[in-house]
């Protein structure tokens, strides 16, 4: 039916989007064998696409306020497809980073008006329905991608795991502008200051907070990749946390500073001193990178060290996404009627008991068969708390602030991986180097480890003396899943942490508590938008998110759909 090619479009953005997160992972052995990269730059190819992503989703949001939804979601598919042609034809792993960066600067710009599409293109049951294909969608995307990957990894090349987005990505744009209405631009500024929203002048971005954020985060994040291979000391790591922490003052202040002009910050920093939304973007980042940060180091260990094919690696990971998908569809609508802590601090716990199985089970000669209950039991926890991560956020915090409450969530869960896999690297190496010091037979035990998490463990054993190969081998496949126990610990306390900070200071708001009791009244869950759970909109917290964060950072702090107008109270606080 033609009233369905408006999600049919915004589906497929969103397959190509997320499925970028997970089909790198199985490819990056080949990767490193075909550029020669470092582990170092098979981090950032991982990283440069989350931190554009985390960086830039609210800025985008801005823009799209700015110029229009549509044209800023047709520009973000152009964007996203450019640089996929780039990364597949990228001659080395410096421009695959660079290019990888820029697929998130349009993967931003998708991300953040995708959601607008179907609310202006769909009412009352449609609309719940289009969101609940759309959530289908991205758990699809995510649990198709480390087999998807696979396929075409092993039987035609990396590159074209990029190349795949081009087709699809004509086909959404093609699609977008023969039926998807065009929008006018929002005409939104921010408060005057005294809890008042002005309308009349087009929505201003936070392009100094937006930088700032951007150069903390990128250099936070090189500073702990950098640390591990040059020493905490050095000068050059000093310097690193050094702009790190002039970047966050300087956010700081900026966000003060255009809050107090009446302007529309970045993020309301101010929501920090309020105990249940600090407590949820904690458990935000923390789900992600506990559940997620470890994956690249597990699929390079799958190839490397048990010589799997990347179909073979791929299917070894689908556990996690896998069960994550089903208890999301499944029980989603479900963990709606709970106090939002239970079924988010109980899923980080499990998050943390998935990795603490894993541990268990990785030994030197531990096979595939050691991930499957582990990677389940942390796509179950992941299943129970993405659900209600971004309506108890919006939840904790005035109505008029919802939309960047929604919007952090999302940012917090790219920023939690992207630093997951900064700090596992580095304890990973550490932790190998030390055993791979530990019988003298490599020269070099810190340039081995790093050799070791580029899926170069067979240059290492070749390397070797004859006569050493066979002690070589064992001592090998010994750092790994060394390296690898340790990682799983780090993660499990991470989760661990995540979830008691959740259970502990979060607690249900009085918006939260009457939705509650409307559901139970009349038999179905409702969100903070008042969709039904069941027309379809259940397990889909990117939706609301993304589009209330979409709102709030072009200073919209409004619910879906109304129009311009003067709010008073704006500062009041619940």
């Amino acid at each position: 039916m033609r009233k369905w090619w408006p999600l049919t479009a915004v589906c497929l953005g969103a397959f190509i989007l997320l499925v970028d997160v997970t089909i790198v992972n199985v490819a990056l052995p080949s990767m490193a064998a075909d550029l020669g990269a470092s582990f170092t730059s098979l981090q950032w190819v991982i990283d440069g696409y989350a931190l554009a992503l985390a960086a830039l989703l609210l800025a985008s949001g801005s823009l799209a306020d700015r110029f229009g939804q549509r044209r800023s979601y047709v520009c973000g598919l152009g964007v996203f497809g450019l640089a996929s042609l780039a990364c597949g034809l990228a001659p080395d792993a410096e421009v695959l980073i660079a290019a990888r960066v820029v697929q998130g600067v349009g993967g931003a710009a998708m991300f953040a008006t995708a959601p607008a599409l179907l609310l202006t293109s769909y009412q009352g049951r449609d609309r719940g329905t289009a969101f609940g294909v759309w959530g289908a969608a991205n758990g699809a995307a995510a649990a198709a991608g480390p087999l998807l990957g696979g396929l075409l990894t092993e039987h035609f090349s990396w590159p074209t795991i990029f190349w795949v987005n081009l087709p699809i990505a004509a086909v959404a744009i093609t699609t977008t502008l023969r039926v998807v209405r065009a929008d006018r631009p929002a005409q939104l500024v921010g408060t005057s200051g005294h809890g008042v929203r002005l309308a009349g002048t087009r929505a201003r971005v936070d392009i100094p907070g937006a930088t700032a954020f951007t150069i903390a985060a990128a250099t936070l994040t090189c500073g702990l990749i950098r640390g591990g291979e040059v020493g905490w000391a050095s000068v050059e790591t000093l310097t690193t946390f050094a702009v790190t922490a002039s970047a966050l003052i300087a956010f700081v202040v900026i966000e003060h500073r255009t809050a107090r002009r009446g302007g529309v910050p970045m993020m309301d920093l101010t929501l920090l001193r309020r105990p249940s939304f600090a407590a949820l973007m904690s458990g935000a980042l923390l789900l992600q990178g506990g559940a997620f940060g470890c994956l690249v180091l597990v699929s390079l260990w799958l190839q490397s060290m048990l010589g799997l094919s990347p179909v073979g690696a791929g299917l070894a990971l689908t556990p996690l996404a896998g069960a994550s998908f089903l208890v999301a569809a499944v029980a989603g609508r479900h963990l709606q009627r709970l106090a939002p802590h239970l079924p988010i601090g109980v899923g980080l716990l499990s998050v943390a008991v998935g990795m603490l199985v894993l541990r268990a089970g990785m030994t030197a000669d531990a096979g595939q068969t050691a991930l499957m209950g582990g990677l389940a039991v942390t796509g179950t926890g992941v299943g129970l708390a993405t659900p209600v991560l971004v309506s108890a956020a919006t939840s904790s915090v005035p109505a008029q602030q919802a939309g960047m409450a929604g919007g952090a969530v999302n940012t917090f869960r790219q920023l939690g991986m992207t630093l997951a896999i900064a700090v596992f690297g580095t304890v990973f190496t550490s932790r190998a180097a030390a055993v791979l010091a530990g019988t003298g037979t490599v020269r070099d035990p810190q340039k081995g480890a790093s050799a070791l998490a580029a899926g170069q463990a067979r240059r290492l054993v070749d390397a070797a003396p004859a006569a050493d190969r066979g002690a070589v081998h064992q001592l090998v496949h010994t750092a790994f899943a060394t390296g690898l126990d340790r990682v799983f610990l780090t993660s499990a306390l991470a989760a661990a942490i995540g979830g008691l900070i959740v259970l502990f200071f979060v607690r249900p708001s009085h918006r939260t508590a009457a939705g509650h009791a409307t559901a139970r009244e009349q038999g179905t869950p409702k969100d903070d938008a008042g969709q039904s759970a069941k027309d379809g909109w259940q397990g889909t917290d990117d939706a609301e998110g993304v589009e209330t964060g979409r709102r709030a950072a072009a200073g919209d702090g409004r619910k879906h759909g109304a129009g311009p107008r003067l709010e008073a109270g704006t500062a009041q606080q619940s």
